[in-house]
């Protein structure tokens, strides 16, 4: 059905609302204030054309934006873009009954995205290398991504292109993951599985080809000629193939001087959730540290590089699930302060340990504002105070936005 509509308002992921006798409608794309024709399918819309545009509209600056699924805002102005995202965590937060004041977004896209993870796909005769369409697994073939770091722009369709064509007899799915460096490209490709000998010659041969520093298949390397090195603070660390990082430099640098800024009295801290040192490795210059996380390939990245780093306090390590185990009342009060950075899911379990401990200070950061709203609840129930709330911007021209909590145990509740 083809109509022209009114947009209304913007949505948490950054739709335009239109209102039908039927319900909300969502446009991809709409700015609140602009009158746009629309062809609906249900609730959803796809953006015809846009009639009466609203001032706060800017021309995208990539060739791919409103096909790639990557990207979701460059169509905004950056102050409405700032307000959107401030007032959508605040309304996050207010839903979980949480009053607090948010401070200004930070701006941490810096050079740009640091890992993309491109899709080859043979759904005919062709390959077809690039990013997803929004809400589709029809891939969109791109030869650059602007908001990539410049070693990924233009490299990173290059490499996958050649990873796809010379895994492509097998025909399957491929998902490159590729990862700028301080020793060039980290590669790791998923959805192959096991090579077949000639196969493993054959890549270790074209990493050397493309100069890439590692390449990986499903975690398992298939060769390093260089150690993929990140930095982070004093210490270098090589994390595992395929294993999390922050999205941007700058996101991690800015993310980890808001927690040793909240941390920096405390004499012990512990890092829960803690992937390969980001925020361990940076708290270790001037507090112990006892960091923890599921993941053992990063918890041994992260003692190798402890220990490799001179002048660092003491750091200690755990490998173990924090959803089901995580670290209980006994445990938690030997330190002064806890950082905990939970995956999507959050850390509901971790949450209530923590909310019926003595730990004078909590500093929570979380991908999901959602999940950050709910164990920040409970917190709070358990006498906590949000004293401030941080929205870190590492995940530009996306609806996703990084937060930052620092809350503090109210003593005289606690006694009471």
């Amino acid at each position: 059905m083809v109509e022209q509509v009114t947009i209304m308002r913007l949505g948490a992921k950054a739709d335009g609302i239109a209102e039908s006798t039927g319900g909300p409608v969502f446009v991809p794309y709409a700015l609140p204030g602009e009158t746009v024709t629309i062809e609906r399918d249900g609730a959803r819309a796809r953006l015809l054309s846009v009639d009466t545009p609203s001032p706060e509209r800017e021309t995208p600056f990539c060739p791919y934006f409103s096909e790639c699924g990557g990207c979701a805002t460059q169509h905004m102005h950056d102050d409405f873009y700032r307000s959107w995202k401030q007032d959508t965590l605040a309304h996050t937060l207010r839903q979980a009954r949480i009053e607090a004041p948010i401070e200004p977004l930070v701006d941490a896209h810096g050079e740009g995205r640091r890992r993309v993870t491109l899709h080859v796909r043979f759904p005919d005769r062709a390959m077809h290398v690039g990013y997803m369409a929004a809400r589709s697994h029809h891939v969109i073939e791109i030869d650059h991504c602007p908001i990539a770091v410049p070693a990924l722009q233009r490299q990173a369709p290059i490499v996958a292109r050649a990873i796809g064509k010379q895994l492509g007899a097998a025909r399957k799915p491929l998902d490159v993951q590729i990862t700028a460096t301080e020793n060039g490209l980290d590669v790791d490709v998923r959805g192959h599985g096991p090579l077949k000998d000639k196969d493993r010659l054959s890549l270790i041969g074209l990493a050397a080809d493309l100069d890439l520093a590692r390449l990986s298949i499903h975690g398992d390397v298939v060769v390093e000629r260089r150690p993929p090195a990140i930095p982070m603070g004093r210490a270098t660390v090589v994390p595992p193939a395929g294993s999390f990082l922050q999205a941007t430099r700058l996101g991690e640098e800015s993310l980890a001087g808001l927690v040793t800024q909240a941390c920096e009295r405390a004499k012990r801290v512990a890092d829960l959730f803690s992937g390969c040192g980001p925020f361990a490795l940076r708290l270790a210059e001037k507090s112990d540290v006892h960091a923890v996380e599921t993941d053992k390939g990063a918890v041994t990245a992260l003692d190798k590089a402890a220990r490799a780093t001179p002048g660092l306090r003491r750091v200690t390590t755990e490998a173990r699930d924090l959803f089901r185990r995580p670290l209980l009342v006994p445990e938690l009060n030997a330190f002064d302060a806890v950082v905990i950075d939970p995956p999507r899911a959050g850390a509901e379990a971790q949450a209530k340990q923590l909310a019926a401990s003595k730990v004078p200070l909590v500093v929570s950061v979380s991908c999901d504002p959602a999940t950050f709203a709910r164990d920040a609840a409970i917190l709070i129930a358990g006498g906590y105070r949000l004293e401030r709330v941080m929205a870190v911007d590492q995940f530009k021209y996306s609806p996703h936005v990084e937060v930052v909590g620092i809350l503090r145990r109210d003593v005289m509740k606690k006694r009471r």
